[in-house]
């Protein structure tokens, strides 16, 4: 089944794609979209990974907003609300986590924008048990509390995310105990993964995919039936 749904996010409602087998006890991942908001490429990405056998919802951090340049998305990430856009996107596990019942394991994955929610969300909800990251990162104090493995994709130039950054997060991550395994990918740059953007290569978002289903089945299960 796929198509979209109204959750409840503290005072207010939020919309989300949902795909897949939600039958108790099936892996399950939240997508979190990249700062074009809730666009066909993640919709896609949301019917992709249900395919491989995994129940997956994508909240509409952005209530229907959807950016198509650079210049847009850059204004329409800088206006969100920070604390409703968190408030959703935690809705959203809660939502999944209702969804599959209390054996059901749980990730969250984030595209750029979403991806600091994906290293941020297990912990605040402990029924996530991994995170993977497309072309984002989060440094700083909150990696002292990373509870759950990571899996990320990186582009080899990005003007968003320097050496340095993915150095700091990747240490991070090992210094709090955590596994965390990072692939840089040659020839690419930011939005690799996105089909709709020019940065899209076909033969490295589909060896990110083959590797993120691979690291989800190893944290979650396997979802085929």
């Amino acid at each position: 089944m796929s198509g979209f749904e109204t959750i409840n996010a503290g005072d207010k409602t939020a919309r989300l794609y949902a795909a897949g087998d939600f039958r108790p006890g099936a892996p399950g991942v939240v997508v979190l979209h990249p700062w074009w908001g809730l666009n066909d490429d993640v919709v896609a990405f949301v019917d992709r990974l249900a395919a491989a056998g995994f129940a997956v919802v994508a909240p509409d951090l952005f209530d229907g907003k959807v950016a198509a340049t650079v210049e847009d998305a850059e204004r329409l990430a800088g206006s969100a609300d920070e604390a409703s856009v968190d408030a959703i996107a935690l809705a959203a596990v809660d939502h999944l986590a209702d969804r599959l019942g209390p054996t059901a394991k749980l990730a969250a994955l984030g595209f750029s924008y979403g991806a600091a929610m994906a290293i941020s969300a297990p912990t605040e909800r402990d029924r996530l048990d991994a995170s993977v990251v497309y072309y984002g990162t989060y440094t700083g104090s909150i990696l002292t509390r990373a509870r759950v493995p990571v899996l990320g994709h990186f582009a080899e130039t990005d003007p968003f995310e320097t050496d340095e950054g993915i150095a700091e997060f990747e240490e991070g991550l090992k210094s709090a105990g955590r596994d965390v395994v990072i692939h840089r990918y040659p020839g690419t740059g930011h939005w690799f993964a996105e089909p709709s953007r020019d940065a899209y290569r076909a033969e490295a978002a589909d060896l990110a995919f083959e590797r993120t289903v691979t690291f989800l089945q190893g944290h979650l299960g396997r979802g085929e039936s």
